[in-house]
């Protein structure tokens, strides 16, 4: 199994086409091999900034809207309670096994920052998405050197997929 991308949009501002979708996918596989990772999927959810904000608010206590939101599998908070299940013998869980979380990705914020910083709507949204990616392995920004590290990853990706500014 390859690494899977799967798209919902959920907002009207602009209409996710097939070459779009199949950007991020070539995005996904890059930014996938370059981390070593051949096997999971990846879940990307196209919002407004409504939406986002709820989210942003609910998940994060932060009351505006952002750009990108990742909801990693993989990540266990404190409070959460743990799920065991039990199986019969030769019986298999299906699931979330190669799930590797959710990336929310702000259609409106989008653009206003394609339009901030002087490239195309395309290379805004494939820069959030691989940034969400990262997100998703475990990557952070809370210091220079972690943030430094994950653009330079971020830039590497959309260079090799010709999303260069």
């Amino acid at each position: 199994m390859a690494l899977q991308l799967e798209c919902n949009n959920e907002q009207e501002i602009l209409e996710i086409g097939n070459d779009l979708i199949e950007l991020l996918n070539t995005l996904l596989q890059k930014a996938g091999e370059a981390e070593g990772v051949t096997e999971g999927e990846v879940a990307l959810t196209f919002v407004t900034d409504e939406e986002i904000h709820a989210l942003n608010r609910e998940y994060r206590g932060i009351d505006r809207p952002t750009d990108v939101l990742s909801f990693a599998m993989n990540e266990s908070v404190e409070e959460e309670q743990e799920i065991v299940y039990e199986l019969e013998e030769g019986e298999e869980l299906d699931g979330f096994g190669d799930m590797l979380g959710d990336i929310i990705i702000s259609v409106e914020t989008a653009q206003a920052q394609s339009e901030e910083y002087g490239h195309s709507l395309y290379r805004e949204i494939g820069f959030l998405f691989v940034h969400g990616f990262l997100h998703l392995l475990g990557y952070d920004h809370q210091d220079e050197a972690s943030e430094a590290e994950m653009m330079s990853k971020q830039e590497a990706v959309l260079a090799q997929a010709g999303l260069t500014r």
